[in-house]
């Protein structure tokens, strides 16, 4: 293809096209109390041909209107995963038409550019010959496009400075509307890019990330912490370089997030905390993140979302504290026990998984809770007769009382003797019985 921008254009103007017939015919609803108007934020996003065209149309001109195309695309592409009413009218062809031309436009412009291209990667520190043809038209524009959004999430963001209102101010300066966008955006961008080549760009994503974890708005909050989460499962420690600790105290202080979002926070929080701390276990950010989290539990213990969400992405963080999860047994257990007799089955099995993995890592050696913990077992195999997930519930029990009786040895007989005659609990003896006791150091 000739380096021609007029070439460039012309595609632009092809992949502009039909995406802006669909935009103009899609129903754009605008939120209440909100004067932001996607529709209106797309539409001068798109190139549109020019008559006559422009004869004087330049390099730096075409830069632009790729720039611009680009931010449509990244904007329509990420309304998939939304529900929020700023996005949730965009069509979902309208989405999938964004990515295709995205598609298109890059593997013609790593064509037509190749040499300038190959450049800007460079710059970054990356090698060109491992970046896929239709990743190296995004990379060369993240340097440009991160800061712009950063700015834009930034414009709405509260000023620590102001006395009155801090939302209402914030809001009062530039709507929010636009800085939920720009979330999006970042969001996307951030995504599209995975290991091994996310970690040379760390310093360009992770500040505008922290800006996005630093703003009042859950919507913003949660495109941020997304953000999080890729990187974290695309980059080394090492590559988070002198951010490591910035990261994992903007963590700690979102731990207090809303409940739409607090699945989010919890998954990056672990994500984050195991990929930077995991060669030592007694980190006082582990503790200090494992802290904020019970304590958040704590407070409200019988809020189902959440004791699900932290179930079902804390086992890592468990993994990495291994022995030193010890010193927690306090807090943890009493929620536990709690939560094996909660009504929902998906909270039920998801404590016992935690549970056989906690006595896998600490074989719960030298603490008050092996009778408790015996018991309350006890009482759940019973229990799950009147559950629909009765059958995986008991073997999950099952499991738990064999670990018990092979890391305790005496000590479980012991409180187990108690069960031992119980009619209800006859189909568990065989299993112990088939168990060799192991003797540990008490």
């Amino acid at each position: 293809m000739s380096e021609s921008p007029s070439t460039l254009c012309e595609l632009l103007i092809e992949l502009s096209k039909p995406i802006s017939e669909s935009l103009s015919k899609a129903q754009c609803t605008q939120p209440e109390g909100t004067n932001v108007s996607l529709k209106a934020l797309l539409e001068p996003l798109l190139p549109h041909k020019q008559s006559p065209p422009s004869p004087n149309f330049n390099d730096t001109q075409l830069h632009s209107s790729i720039r611009d195309f680009t931010f449509a695309c990244a904007l329509l592409s990420s309304s998939q995963s939304s529900v929020h009413d700023l996005l949730s009218w965009i069509p979902k062809h309208l989405s999938a038409a964004a990515d295709l031309a995205f598609l298109r436009l890059s593997k013609a412009y790593s064509l037509a550019y190749s040499k300038k291209n190959n450049e800007k990667i460079s710059e970054l520190g990356l090698n060109c010959g491992s970046v896929p043809e239709e990743k190296r038209l995004l990379i060369e524009l993240m340097p440009e496009v991160l800061p712009l959004l950063k700015n834009r999430i930034k414009e709405s963001s509260i000023d620590k400075s102001e006395d009155c209102d801090e939302v209402s101010a914030a809001s009062a300066r530039v709507p929010v509307g636009f800085a939920i966008a720009a979330a999006y955006q970042f969001r996307w961008f951030v995504t599209q890019i995975d290991y091994p080549h996310l970690g040379k760009l760390s310093a360009l994503v992770i500040p505008c990330a922290l800006t996005a974890l630093d703003h009042w708005s859950p919507e913003i909050k949660g495109q941020g912490m997304l953000g999080f989460i890729h990187i974290a499962k695309n980059v080394y420690a090492a590559e988070l370089g002198w951010y490591q600790d910035v990261i994992l105290d903007a963590c700690c202080q979102n731990i207090a997030s809303d409940d739409e979002i607090w699945h989010l926070v919890v998954e990056m929080s672990v994500l984050i905390v195991t990929c930077t701390q995991q060669s030592n276990p007694r980190s006082a950010w582990f503790d200090r993140m494992l802290n904020e989290m019970l304590s958040h539990l704590e407070r409200q213990p019988r809020n189902k979302e959440r004791r699900v969400a932290w179930l079902r992405h804390i086992e890592p963080l468990f993994n990495g504290v291994g022995l030193v999860l010890l010193a927690h047994f306090r807090r943890i257990f009493p929620l536990f026990f709690q939560w094996m007799h909660a009504d929902d089955d998906e909270t039920v099995l998801l404590v016992l998984k935690q549970i056989e993995t906690i006595i896998k890592l600490t074989w719960i050696r030298n603490t008050q809770y092996v009778e408790r913990l015996v018991d309350e077992l006890a009482a759940l195999y019973k229990e799950a007769a009147l559950k629909r997930s009765r059958e995986e519930i008991r073997n999950l029990v099952i499991r738990i009382l064999i670990l018990l009786h092979q890391c305790k040895g005496l000590q479980f007989e012991t409180v187990w003797g108690k069960h031992r005659d119980d009619p209800n609990l006859a189909s568990i003896v065989p299993s112990l019985g088939e168990t060799k006791t192991t003797m540990v150091a008490q």
